[in-house]
């Protein structure tokens, strides 16, 4: 029986219900799974690695470029609605691809190890492509099985825990693992971040297989109906204009955050911080403060409703860019590392849970993995892309000038958000007496 048996969601009692459930930790198991391998295949530890090993920052971001399959698992999210995964066809649709992606991106991780990319970067390019296509398809499938466990006025909640193991896993994927590379090498960091993902593999087997939507829609069993369809049908229920509009929306939502992401392990080397230091403040600490802003942003939405707190989070996300001009005004002064790292975590946890919950209830559950997969990947594609130019931009510029023109690009969003105000659904009410 799926959680939405279990009664309302609504209110104090509601949204305690809701982060008491088993659905609640096994998606913190799951968020766990998801956000280990995003570092150390697509993020700062990859590309601290990279520096590390000697490699230039304009390197750095084309090979960052390799792990681009999380920019397009809307193409083959279509085979994960319709059909499980031969091999592990037993567990169910959802669980099935759940396992067989959670033992990729295994694989990939301890394949990641064995390279030595300052001899040739060939094999690590070759097996981030393998773990990055891994890491996409769990995270579309664990994206499909948290909107299908839960009714949409639970879904604040299980983004909460979802993000609290998704940065738990990124805590262990930097901290860790640099704590790992400073003081037992690279291998033993990998090897060891690969073994961590029995847990999330341990978490799909003991799990329950959501039960299937009821079909709002005739499905068709052609070409169609596998992948075009869930595509027409998110435009049949909300216009051309505004659906485009959506999607664009959705595309510029994290852009200030998603353009720095590739240029932040090598600002901090270059900011003469150690790989210690690094861990330290930007994945021990930093990644608490992010925990605790996804919680706030949980509860926010919950409170309030979608369209106040997308305005908060977009200020915050752009504001909190310019917390590292600080940091490069002040090399090596870690208060100044603290207080950079405070303010970026804090807000992209918040606005992480806000987008998480947004896009849910844009979502047609005839069609979760595929029209969720679309819109992550169209939240991440277009930061991406600029940041894998992103070492060329510093190089031609410089640091600061990066920070603050990563900044000013909320401008656009902001203004696409004044025109969809009064467009937007709010399907969770404000918190009321439960």
């Amino acid at each position: 029986m799926n959680d939405a048996a279990a009664g309302s969601y609504k209110g104090w009692h509601g949204i305690r219900r809701a982060f008491g459930t088993p659905s609640a930790f096994t998606l913190l198991l799951l968020g766990f799974g998801s956000g280990l391998p995003f570092l150390l295949i697509a993020s700062m530890t990859l590309s601290t690695r990279l520096r590390d090993v000697g490699l230039d920052l304009g390197s750095i971001g084309l090979i960052s470029l390799a792990s681009f399959f999380y920019l397009l698992k809307f193409l083959w999210a279509p085979l994960i609605d319709r059909y499980a995964f031969p091999l592990t066809a037993f567990l169910g649709r959802r669980r099935s691809w759940l396992l067989a992606s959670q033992l990729g991106v295994t694989a990939g991780l301890a394949a990641l190890a064995l390279t030595r990319p300052e001899m040739d970067v060939t094999a690590l390019v070759v097996w981030v492509l393998i773990a990055s296509f891994a890491g996409a398809t769990q995270d579309s499938a664990v994206d499909a099985y948290r909107i299908e466990i839960a009714p949409v006025d639970a879904q604040a909640a299980l983004a909460a825990t979802y993000t609290l193991g998704y940065r738990i896993g990124l805590i262990l994927a930097g901290a860790g693992a640099l704590y790992l590379a400073e003081f037992r090498g690279w291998q033993t960091a990998y090897l060891a971040m690969a073994a961590l993902m029995l847990l999330p593999i341990l978490a799909t087997l003991l799990c329950r297989e959501p039960v299937a939507p009821e079909a709002t829609v005739q499905r068709r069993i052609d070409f169609f109906g596998a992948f075009w369809q869930p595509f027409s049908s998110f435009f049949s229920t909300n216009g051309l204009v505004l659906g485009l509009a959506l999607l664009v929306f959705v595309g510029l939502f994290k852009f200030p955050d998603q353009v720095i992401g590739v240029m932040a392990g090598p600002f901090y080397l270059d900011s003469g911080y150690s790989k210690a230091d690094i861990a330290t403040v930007s994945k021990l600490y930093g990644v608490w403060m992010g925990i605790a802003g996804a919680f706030l942003g949980g509860v926010a939405v919950a409170a309030f409703g979608f369209r106040r707190m997308l305005f908060l989070a977009a200020i915050g996300v752009a504001v909190s860019n310019l917390a590292f001009v600080l940091m490069a005004q002040y090399p090596s002064q870690i208060w100044a590392f603290y207080a950079a790292i405070s303010a970026d975590n804090l807000f992209q946890g918040f606005a992480g849970v806000v987008l998480i919950a947004f896009m849910s209830s844009l979502t047609d559950r005839n069609f979760t993995a595929t029209q969720y997969a679309l819109l992550v990947s169209l939240a991440n594609l277009p930061g991406k892309f600029v940041g894998g130019l992103s070492g060329y931009i510093v190089e031609a510029s410089s640091y600061v000038a990066f920070f603050v023109l990563s900044a000013l690009t909320v401008v656009p969003t902001l203004m696409l958000l004044l025109w969809l105000w009064g467009r937007i659904q709010e399907p969770v009410r404000p918190l009321e007496q439960g």
